[in-house]
C-alpha cells in the first residue's frame, strides 16, 4: 500500500510551523528530563491557559459546567487536563494518553561508598536499556531529596553550562579482551552501572577521604546530608540538550522522545482545542515503562478517582455515571513506535514497519508473539479514526512492532480499554529507541499534533 511523504504537503507558511513546533518540544525536552518536571511545566502551560487545579474546585465545592477547564495533578508525577464540553458528559470523552517516565537509571537508597579513593554512587537501571549505552558519556542527576522535617530539595545537576557532569566508567579496550567475549546483555552488568562522583578528599584524610570531601560539598552546595539519600527520588539521565539532526535540521535527536514527544504534541493539542461539544482529556502519566504499576502509573485509580471527581461536581454523584462515562469514552494511546532503520532490516516486515517523515503511526495492536498483552483495536474504530484523518488531512500510517515472534512491546491502552471503551496506539516513529539519544522526523511530530487535534475535536462523528 502506497504510503505519504508527509514533507510534500507542505507549503512555506506550513514548514515553518513544523520548524517552529519542533523548537518548542526540544525546549520541552531540555526542561523535562523526568516525570515531576514534565509535569510541572505542564501545570504551567495549561494555567497560562486558564485551566484551574480540580483540588481546589473541590475545596470550595464550585460546581462545574461546560466550559471550565480543569487540571489534577496527582504527586507530583501524573496529570490528568479536563475540557468540559456542551455534550452529556455521560456520552463519553475524546482521552489522549500518554506516559512521561523515560528509562534511565536510578539512583539506591544506600548508593554512597569509596573505593581507590573514588566515590561513586550505586544504581539500578528503570526501564528497558541496553546497559552498555550509558558508560563513559556525560551524565546528570535530577529529581528530588527529600528530609525527614518534609524539605523537598530540587535535584538538577548537570545540564546547565557551569555544572559538573558524572559517568559511569568503561573498560579500555587493551584489557578488555575477556569483557568483549560476552553478549551484548551481560558486557556491562547492571550492578557495574555504579556513578562516579568524585575524587578529591578532605586535606590530610587518609582514610575515607573523598566520601568526606563530598558530603561536606553536598551538605554546604546543595543542603542535603548522605542518610538523607534515603528518602530520595535521583535520576540519573544523559547530560546535555536536545539537538537538530541532520544538515537539512529535519529531524530532533534528544533523550527521553520515548514517549515525552507524544506527550509534548498531546499537550499543546489539549490546550489549543477550546470550546467542544464532546468533553475532551488529556493524560499524562508515570511508570510505563515498568508496566505502568504503582501509584502514579495507568493501573492506579487516579484516573478514575479524578473523573468520579468532576462528575460529583457536575451533579452526577454515582458509580454508574463514571462507568458510563469511561465506557462510552474513546481514546488515543499516544506513544511511539519503532521506526524502520535499513542498517536493522532483518528486524522488520516492510510492509508494516513505521517511516520517519511519513506521518503519525497507528498501532492497531502491540503485545508480543501472538498478540499477547495487547489492546487489539477493533476494526470499526479504524475506520473512525481513518475517516477523521483523512477528513482533516492528516498524513499517517500503520504499523506493527517489528517482525511476529521477533517484536513486541506495551503501553497504556490495554488498560484504559478495560473500562470498555474504544482504544488505539498513535505516535511518532522513533530510531534508536530506548537508547540515552532518540531520533524522531519532525514532520511526525506536527502530524502527531495534528492528528491528536482532530481527534479532540471530532464530536458527531460515529463508530
Amino acid at each position: 500500500m502506497e504510503r505519504k511523504y508527509a514533507w510534500h504537503n507542505y507549503d512555506d507558511a506550513t514548514m515553518e510551523k513544523v520548524y517552529a513546533l519542533s523548537d518548542t518540544y526540544r525546549q520541552f525536552l531540555d526542561n523535562g528530563k523526568t516525570e515531576r518536571e514534565c509535569v510541572v511545566q505542564a501545570v504551567e502551560f495549561a494555567e497560562a491557559k486558564g485551566y484551574v487545579n480540580l483540588k481546589d474546585i473541590i475545596k470550595s465545592n464550585t460546581p462545574i459546567k461546560a466550559g471550565d477547564k480543569i487540571y489534577y495533578t496527582h504527586m507530583d508525577k501524573s496529570i490528568a487536563l479536563f475540557n468540559i464540553g456542551t455534550d452529556d458528559i455521560e456520552l463519553g470523552m475524546n482521552i489522549l494518553g500518554a506516559h512521561i517516565d523515560s528509562p534511565r537509571i536510578d539512583v539506591k537508597q544506600n548508593p554512597q561508598y569509596e573505593d581507590s579513593n573514588l566515590v561513586f554512587w550505586d544504581t539500578h537501571y528503570y526501564g528497558g536499556i541496553k546497559k552498555y549505552h550509558w558508560v563513559a558519556m556525560p551524565l546528570a542527576i535530577h529529581g528530588v531529596v527529600v528530609k525527614t522535617d518534609g524539605t523537598r530539595i530540587n535535584i538538577n545537576i548537570g545540564d546547565k553550562e557551569n555544572d559538573p557532569v558524572f559517568c559511569i566508567t568503561d573498560l579500555l579496550p587493551h584489557l578488555g579482551q575477556e569483557q568483549m567475549q560476552k553478549n551484548a546483555a551481560k558486557v556491562i552488568e547492571g550492578e557495574a552501572l555504579d556513578l562516579l562522583i568524585g575524587s578529591r578528599p578532605v586535606k590530610d584524610e587518609e582514610k575515607e577521604g573523598v566520601t568526606k570531601f563530598i558530603n561536606n560539598l553536598l551538605e554546604k552546595e546543595y543542603g542535603f546530608v548522605e542518610r538523607d539519600l534515603l528518602s530520595a527520588e535521583l535520576e540519573i539521565v544523559p547530560a546535555g540538550k536536545a539537538r537538530d539532526m541532520g544538515f537539512d535540521r529535519s529531524m530532533v535527536m534528544a533523550y527521553g522522545q520515548d514517549d515525552r514527544v507524544c506527550a509534548y504534541t498531546s499537550l499543546v493539542a489539549m490546550l489549543e482545542v477550546d470550546n467542544v461539544k464532546r468533553t475532551t482529556c488529556c493524560l499524562l502519566v508515570d511508570k510505563e515503562e515498568i508496566g505502568s504499576v504503582g501509584a502514579t502509573g495507568m493501573q492506579s485509580r487516579f484516573f478514575e478517582n479524578a473523573v468520579a471527581e468532576v462528575l460529583t461536581l457536575m451533579g452526577k454523584p454515582n458509580s454508574v455515571s463514571v462507568r458510563r462515562t469511561l465506557e462510552n469514552s474513546r481514546m488515543l494511546s499516544s506513544d511511539v513506535s519503532a521506526g524502520y532503520d535499513p542498517l536493522y532490516a532483518s528486524a522488520f516486515e516492510k510492509k508494516n514497519a513505521s517511516y520517519l517523515g511519513m506521518g503519525v503511526v497507528f498501532n492497531k495492536f502491540t503485545g508480543s508473539r501472538g498478540k499477547s498483552g495487547s489492546n487489539d483495536a477493533n476494526a470499526e474504530y479504524m475506520g473512525f479514526i481513518r475517516r477523521v484523518m483523512e477528513s482533516n488531512n492528516v498524513t499517517y500510517q500503520t504499523a506493527e512492532l517489528g517482525k511476529v515472534d521477533l517484536g513486541g512491546g506495551g503501553t497504556i491502552a490495554y488498560i484504559m480499554a478495560l473500562y470498555g471503551m474504544n482504544v488505539i496506539d498513535c505516535g511518532v516513529a522513533v530510531l534508536s529507541m530506548h537508547a540515552p539519544w532518540e531520533v524522531t522526523s519532525k514532520a511526525d511530530i506536527y502530524e502527531a499534533k495534528q492528528c491528536y487535534v482532530a481527534f479532540l475535536n471530532a464530536a458527531d462523528e460515529s463508530i
